[in-house]
């Protein structure tokens, strides 16, 4: 068995690209004896496996990489596998998409549990099914979110230009300075205008021209083999979910009116909340909320985006210089700030942050009418370089991780 094993792993691992890390490989604790990491599909988790492996191992006998759709693994069983390769002598498992793999959660505890002193690294795309089995395992496993790439790891990894992470508070008092840095180096307008259409997932480096299609296969992935296996969701529905998913994309802001989804969908306001609940832990929308309390399926969200740019790009067809900005530019900024930040609607301008900072998102024309008055307030525009006083760039959101 391990033969066979050995040879797919030789096979995997061989072409692994080792320049360029994601943002999260230097924020992890490698020295955990069991991690999970998750993420949306295409973000690189595989990847960031196999750089640890190479750095660390860098050979099959110390440390065996298996996917768990393998043929072998499922026949096998992963916990027969990881008996045999410990007891062979082996350190460390990595255990690529997991949630694949029928009774993971029981699996993987006995796995832990057993083998004490041996390291335990998995990864899996299905973030509704590795959340439904994290409640069993949390004591037991380190948890590490991945998300698509930033403005600044596209410009690392495309153009070669390498710049530091900002902090938040380091855009709103020191854009200037780093804004004029960005721009001598760089045309990032131009720039900027590409990662939006197709600079979040990492495969854009295998082919610009598959890169569209490949985004919508994501999104048909995530439906069919995600949603609708883990949410016993009908494929009659996942054509509702889809209409709900263009509605979003061909509307600014989207401000759902859930009576009105029920009856154009056909279904219940019940499943319209449910559904929504589905596609946002399945990370492909984004649900903003006012600030308050209560259980969230009572709540009614205040706006709907997709994730990221890259999904509006690729349901729309493109994204045209005068075409749907708006939502662009709100999508950009509520994917690239609240992955650090806390996010909510605001009830003057576009978003407020972290519950006192208060964001108008807008085009390089845009004043500060709407925000007049109030405290901590910022334009973030569009189409500028260098912006003076509260008016930011809204490209150096994506700089922060």
């Amino acid at each position: 068995m391990l033969e066979k094993l050995f040879a797919i792993h030789n096979s995997t691992v061989k072409n692994t690209p080792r320049a360029f890390k994601r943002y999260l490989y230097g924020r992890m604790d490698w020295k955990s004896d069991a991690i999970c990491l998750t993420g949306a599909r295409g973000v690189g988790k595989t990847t960031m496996l196999l750089q640890y492996y190479h750095e660390h191992y860098d050979d099959v006998e110390k440390c065996l990489y298996i996917s768990a759709d393998n043929v072998e693994a499922t026949a096998t069983g992963l916990f027969n596998i990881a008996s045999e390769y410990f007891n062979f002598g082996g350190k460390a498992l990595v255990v690529d998409e997991i949630h694949k793999y029928q009774n993971w959660q029981v699996e993987l505890k006995n796995i832990v549990d057993t083998f004490k002193g041996k390291k335990l690294l998995v990864s899996g795309s299905s973030s509704l099914n590795l959340k439904k089995g994290k409640a069993d395992l949390s004591r037991r496993f380190v948890y590490y979110d991945l998300r698509g790439l930033s403005f600044r790891e596209y410009l690392a990894l495309k153009e070669g230009k390498t710049f530091p992470a900002l902090k938040l508070d380091d855009i709103l008092h020191g854009h200037a300075k780093h804004a004029q840095q960005i721009s001598g180096e760089i045309t990032v307008l131009k720039d900027f205008r590409k990662y939006l259409s197709g600079g979040y997932y990492p495969f854009f480096i295998e082919s610009e021209t598959a890169y569209p299609q490949k985004v919508l296969n994501v999104i048909e992935k995530v439906l069919y083999e995600d949603v609708a296996v883990i949410g016993n969701v009908k494929p009659v529905n996942i054509v509702a979910m889809k209409k709900i998913l263009w509605l979003i994309a061909g509307t600014a802001a989207f401000a759902p009116n859930i009576d009105k989804l029920s009856r154009e969908l056909g279904i219940s306001k019940e499943y319209v909340y449910h559904y929504l609940e589905y596609l946002e832990q399945a990370g492909i929308i984004v649900a903003l909320y006012s600030e308050g309390k209560g259980y969230k399926l009572l709540r009614k969200p205040a706006k709907l985006f997709l994730e990221n740019t890259n999904l509006l790009a690729a349901i729309n067809g493109s994204l045209k210089p005068d075409d749907e900005e708006g939502a662009v530019r709100e999508t950009f900024f509520m994917n690239q700030v609240a992955s650090c930040e806390r996010v909510t609607a605001a009830e003057t301008g576009d978003f407020t942050v972290n519950n006192d900072m208060v964001f108008e998102v807008g085009g390089k024309n845009k004043n500060a009418e709407q925000i007049k008055g109030i405290k901590n307030a910022y334009l973030a525009l569009d189409k500028i370089e260098i912006g003076a006083g509260n008016k930011i760039p809204l490209y150096l959101f994506g700089f922060l991780y």
